[in-house]
């Protein structure tokens, strides 16, 4: 083969892998580092509302309001964007490859889609709507109240955040693989229980938010 047609043949296969590269690292770095600090910041419903309040809705300096914002919102457009042509070239197959390995890829695209949703519901509801609608954060007493009396919020919570653990933890591992740092069977299979136990740990903290919530949310009462 001449150096041209090797040259030609190398092109289209390295543009799509520094893509790839670029929105996993955008899906781990900032947004995985998002994820686990918004948890644990609401993680402060366990101490009332004061304490969830300055923890999670308030802002030392406005201008950290909306940088935290565009930290979060730009790689979580382009993440998106990226993830959506992934999953219009997803084809299945499992019938012919019925492993873990190919049971885990179809929940990572399955997932993807319950996390955007959720994600787009959350950002609005919880963050936008409060702000330019109401003119203010959202108030504890208003989502503790709705955790606790509107059972589709619950389950779409409950649901939202499993989804959301599994898409990134086992998106550390994808990333892991994409960037060279897995790069045989065996250290792939070294990794897995390190993906379970932050599956694990990720949803013991959302859950743990979602019970804070619940239960003050029963204590306040519904609204009159």
């Amino acid at each position: 083969m001449s150096t041209q047609a090797a040259t030609a043949d190398a092109v289209p296969t390295k543009t799509p892998l520094l893509k790839s590269r670029l929105g996993s690292f955008l899906a781990v770095v900032p947004l995985s580092v998002w994820v686990v600090n918004h948890l644990w910041d609401n993680l402060a419903a366990f101490y009332g509302a004061d304490a969830w309040e300055k923890s999670v809705t308030s802002y030392a300096n406005p201008y950290s309001q909306a940088l935290t914002f565009l930290v979060v919102m730009l790689p979580l457009l382009f993440h998106t964007g990226w993830g959506i042509v992934r999953l219009f070239s997803f084809r299945p197959n499992n019938n012919r490859y019925n492993n873990y390995g190919n049971l885990k890829y179809i929940l990572q695209r399955v997932s993807a889609v319950g996390v955007l949703a959720f994600l787009g519901a959350h950002i609005w509801l919880a963050f936008l709507q409060p702000r330019l609608v109401a003119g203010h954060p959202e108030a504890f007493i208003d989502i503790a109240r709705e955790m606790h009396f509107h059972g589709p919020t619950l389950v779409v919570y409950l649901l939202g955040t499993l989804g959301t653990s599994y898409h990134l933890a086992n998106g550390l591992q994808g990333f892991a693989m994409g960037w060279g740092l897995l790069g045989s069977e065996r250290a792939m299979r070294r990794f897995e229980p390190f993906s379970i136990i932050i599956f694990l740990l990720l949803t013991a903290m959302s859950w743990g938010v979602i019970y804070a919530l619940y239960t003050a949310g029963g204590a306040l009462g519904p609204a009159a």
